[in-house]
């Protein structure tokens, strides 16, 4: 019999207190009482589960979203902003500046988004895909280089479409060869 360091049962108290089992020992309690009960405690175990994977992947999403945000943002700061103008006209910049990576990247603004999808809460970033956040993520920093550069912002939307059409077809084209591999 091989020993191992492992915790199965553990109790704590105090407010957040309770008993805790590893989930086997919990499903095989679960089975004493009845195996109907160990089928419900099975698949609300798998349901939660589920949704801890999703709320984890809507952090990474938002996560990545922010990478270059700070890049992006100082770089309007610095080279789009005169220093004569109002918080809300400066305001007014950097939503120009965020619909021209939307348009690049999603083919609309984010008020075409919120109109198109008045049902969904959020923004248009918050439905992206990962492949699709991580584009906006290199486009966010690739505009910062551009702006910081003297280019226009109608050159700059040209250059950022094509870029973001290459990047997905590598980032979606890399996706399907690993998913035929698994098969």
């Amino acid at each position: 019999m091989s020993r191992t360091n492992a915790i199965c049962l553990q109790a704590k108290a105090g407010r957040y207190g309770g008993t805790y089992a590893h989930q086997d020992i919990a499903f095989e309690f679960a089975m004493w009482i009845s195996p109907e009960f160990k089928i419900y405690i099975v698949k609300e175990f798998q349901r939660l589960k589920t949704e801890e994977q999703r709320l984890l992947g809507w952090s990474a999403k938002r996560e990545l979203s922010k990478i270059n945000y700070r890049i992006h943002t100082d770089a309007i700061q610095q080279n789009l902003i005169p220093a004569e103008v109002t918080a809300a006209q400066a305001s007014i910049i950097y939503a120009n500046e965020a619909d021209v990576l939307n348009v690049a990247m999603f083919g609309m603004t984010a008020k075409q988004w919120r109109e198109a999808n008045p049902e969904l809460k959020g923004n248009i970033r918050d439905y992206a895909s990962i492949n699709e956040l991580i584009c906006l993520s290199n486009m966010e920093n690739l505009n910062a280089v551009f702006i910081e550069q003297g280019m226009a912002q109608g050159e700059r939307l040209v250059k950022l479409n094509e870029i973001a059409i290459h990047q997905m077809n590598v980032l979606e084209s890399g996706y399907n060869r690993e998913r035929n591999l698994l098969k």
